[in-house]
């Protein structure tokens, strides 16, 4: 009697942090809904929709080198819109394409909340990816753990980043196109002569849509004190950055700021700030936000790293932070820490707060 209660108390653990029974892998390129964190503006129960790309856009052609990728959209976008084309993505890394339409994905206004700015997004990303990994392992399909990545545009680009910060002992190697580096008060409170960006918040403590300290800090991916804390963490994850470099709406200044900052905390990484110097009609046409084809432009620096015969690609060693099952990932903000807790497999979001 004993271990059967013990055994429904797990059960319903699981289903607590899970919701809903995840879907099988479908055996062709489709899409499927995958039950995720709430959200704090919106409690109860919530699902994301997850965009699978095969190689040769079957289950089948999967294989013991193939490895998984995020393709992650722009601010307002859904699917790929405004980041690498994930069928490019997976025919030529040999790579599952995983495409997610994270919280508020296509026209965020009419949810009537402020822009997530990348922290439930990122927990959405990355229920994604742990779908598709526990899947595969689940059914006992081969496939090269090691090969995790991830690319996005502009708002995609700040997934992915933000991603990097909740998993970071779990990518080899992720591309940061035009992503916004932080969430300035110029966008977070949409106030003129800046960024053309307006996420909606409120600087008034009473209102339900104040942006508390903890909030921004946590937000800034360039925080030194944060960098330092995945450094500590084990990781090894190569960023790379591509920023237009007189990009006005996610500012170029920001991200050099970042850049500069992952730099010298000892992470793997390179900056490129794409100048006229750098235009060849196709890949880089502009040196403002959109600054070119991002499909090419995550070919152009991601080849290396991430084609499977490349002498330099990038595979991860070691369990990674699903595999770890811990509550190691923790950032220090005003007033207390940001936890990413992996104690289930998928990733659980929480702020402790200092007594």
């Amino acid at each position: 009697m004993k271990r059967v209660l013990v055994c429904f108390v797990l059960l319903w653990q699981v289903t607590f942090a899970l919701g809903d029974p995840l879907p099988p892998l479908p055996s062709n390129n489709s899409s499927v809904e995958v039950p995720t964190q709430e959200w704090p503006y919106e409690p109860g129960p919530r699902k994301v929709t997850v965009y699978l790309h095969y190689p040769g856009g079957e289950l089948v052609n999967v294989n013991e080198n193939t490895g998984l990728m995020l393709s992650l959209h722009n601010w307002g976008g859904t699917h790929a819109r405004g980041t690498a084309d994930p069928d490019l993505l997976t025919n030529k890394y040999n790579v599952i394409a995983i495409c997610v339409d994270y919280i508020q994905s296509g026209d965020w206004k009419e949810t009537g909340k402020p822009y997530d700015f990348g922290m439930y997004q990122a927990i959405d990303a990355l229920r994604a990816l742990h779908y598709v990994y526990s899947s595969l392992q689940e059914t006992e399909t081969p496939f090269n753990k090691g090969r995790i990545y991830s690319c996005g545009g502009s708002g995609g680009g700040n997934v992915t980043l933000m991603c990097t910060k909740f998993a970071p002992r779990t990518f080899a190697c992720v591309i940061d196109m035009s992503g916004m580096a932080r969430l300035s008060d110029d966008i977070a409170y949409g106030e003129e002569g800046g960024s053309r960006l307006d996420a909606g918040y409120s600087r008034d403590p009473n209102d339900p849509f104040y942006l508390t300290p903890a909030a921004q800090e946590f937000r800034d991916i360039g925080n030194p004190n944060h960098l330092s804390a995945m450094k500590d963490l084990g990781c090894t994850t190569h960023i790379i950055i591509s920023h237009g470099a007189s990009d006005e709406v996610c500012p170029a200044t920001d991200a050099r700021k970042m850049a500069a900052n992952i730099q010298a905390s000892g992470l793997s990484t390179e900056s490129h700030f794409i100048e006229e110097k750098d235009f060849e009609g196709k890949t880089f046409t502009n040196t403002g936000h959109s600054v070119g084809d991002r499909t090419l432009i995550a070919q152009h620096f991601g080849d290396p790293y991430l084609l499977p015969d490349s002498e330099q690609r990038m595979v991860r060693e070691g369990p990674n932070d699903f595999d770890l099952r811990d509550d190691k990932v923790r950032y220090n903000v005003r007033g207390g820490e940001y936890v990413v807790n992996y104690g289930e497999g998928a990733p659980v979001l929480k702020l402790e707060t200092k007594q």
